[in-house]
């Protein structure tokens, strides 16, 4: 598959024009965002990381038929996935209320919540990534009746299988974002889910410490965010347990997975 022109540079990935209409190379950056793109940094072997998790949990969601872009990853840093015009909103599941829920609401942060809290936000950085309703969905054509009611019902059942993916590997999942797409191959306007799963787009939290292993060690100032990163990667099988994993040397690591128990 050859590589083409840049088409479009985000805050952590590029994507790049391939010699196929329908399919785009995507490369994750080891740049990192927090705030709406105001507090910023370098953290070398992210993207690595981010790339080996999210080809993992993209991979697995065909055992229950959500379809995604993916079509295999290239190398440490590169996807080849299907080229999809993606909607503009992000679609956000709590399990756990923290984050931005608990400072509009006032609710205490680590409430368990009793069903899983669907949210919609607008992607537009310059007004903040708003919150919007259904109704402001559907009233400016972003998708139809139909559409949504597919969406969410793609994130009900996502959200119970990375409940359960990670709860066998000692891991809370406490909320996540993701983000959808149409594809137009073949004349067809399917919706299938697109971007990334990882540790930047998922709170988790260690199942009995409560230890943050996402990108709130760098929203917080916590540090440590590439072996809490790493950690995800060897719970749920995708280094070796024994890999020596640091930002110097995390580009040097094995493919190798293990099997799955």
């Amino acid at each position: 598959m050859k590589k083409g022109k840049k088409l479009y540079e985000g805050k952590a990935k590029i994507i790049f024009a391939t010699n196929d209409k329908n399919l785009v190379i995507q490369y994750f950056k080891d740049d990192a965002t927090a705030f709406n793109n105001q507090k910023k940094s370098t953290i070398e072997g992210k993207g690595v990381l981010n790339n080996r998790i999210s080809e993992y949990i993209l991979s697995n969601l065909n055992q229950i038929g959500i379809k995604n872009h993916l079509v295999k990853r290239l190398n440490m840093r590169e996807q080849l996935v299907m080229l999809v015009e993606i909607i503009p909103i992000e679609f956000i599941v709590r399990n756990i209320a923290t984050g931005s829920l608990t400072k509009r609401l006032g609710i205490e942060d680590g409430t368990t919540l009793e069903r899983p809290l669907i949210e919609y936000c607008l992607k537009n950085d310059k007004l903040g990534d708003p919150n919007i309703s259904r109704e402001h969905i559907l009233a400016f054509k972003w998708l139809d009746d139909i559409q949504l009611d597919l969406i969410d019902e793609k994130l009900k059942r996502l959200n119970d299988f990375l409940l359960g993916l990670f709860r066998g590997v000692g891991i809370k999942l406490v909320d996540f974002k993701v983000e959808f797409g149409f594809t137009h191959e073949s004349g067809k306007n399917d919706i299938i889910l697109a971007d990334e799963i990882s540790p930047d787009t998922c709170r988790l939290w260690d199942s009995i410490t409560e230890k943050k292993l996402d990108k709130d060690r760098f929203r917080k100032d916590l540090g440590d965010l590439i072996p809490a990163y790493t950690e995800v990667a060897k719970r749920l099988g995708i280094l070796h347990e024994q890999s020596n994993v640091s930002a110097v040397n995390v580009t040097k690591l094995s493919s190798v997975k293990k099997k799955n128990k």
